[in-house]
């Protein structure tokens, strides 16, 4: 029972997942990846380990949404300062938006992430966002 709750406070409402093999080549530290329906709209509970975030990508056509579920993390577009995301936060992303988004350096995190679909549809994956910016956040 302990266990159970203690990977519900890391991953919130929905269960935490498998290890984020199949994107870990985008992530840097460990996700993990449930997903939650691929019926119309994909949409997956992701969950990062303290440090783990994902390389800057853009969502070609449709965008993505955040419904952050549980701990601390940032979402950050190019050029923008990031943003401290906490539970109960929403981030519309639009298409063709330069972003990442992770936990914080000393809690979990964890999203419910919603692809917009859109004809032509598609993810591009760049860069991992570089330590020393990542590590001047609180």
């Amino acid at each position: 029972m302990a266990e159970h709750q203690e990977a519900q406070q890391k991953s919130g409402v929905f269960a935490i997942g498998e290890k984020n093999t199949a994107y870990a080549n985008y992530f840097v530290g460990q996700s993990y990846l449930n997903i939650l329906t691929t019926e119309r709209v994909v949409t997956a509970n992701v969950t990062f380990e303290p440090g783990c975030r994902n390389n800057w990508h853009i969502h070609h056509k449709g965008g993505q949404i955040l419904l952050v579920t549980a701990g601390r993390g940032w979402y950050q577009e190019w050029g923008k300062p990031a943003q401290e995301l906490h539970a109960g936060d929403v981030v519309n992303i639009p298409p063709e938006v330069k972003h990442w988004h992770g936990a914080a350096k000393n809690s979990w995190f964890a999203h419910v992430a919603i692809e917009v679909p859109a004809d032509g549809a598609g993810n591009e994956w760049c860069e991992p966002v570089d330590e020393d910016t990542y590590n001047v956040l609180p």
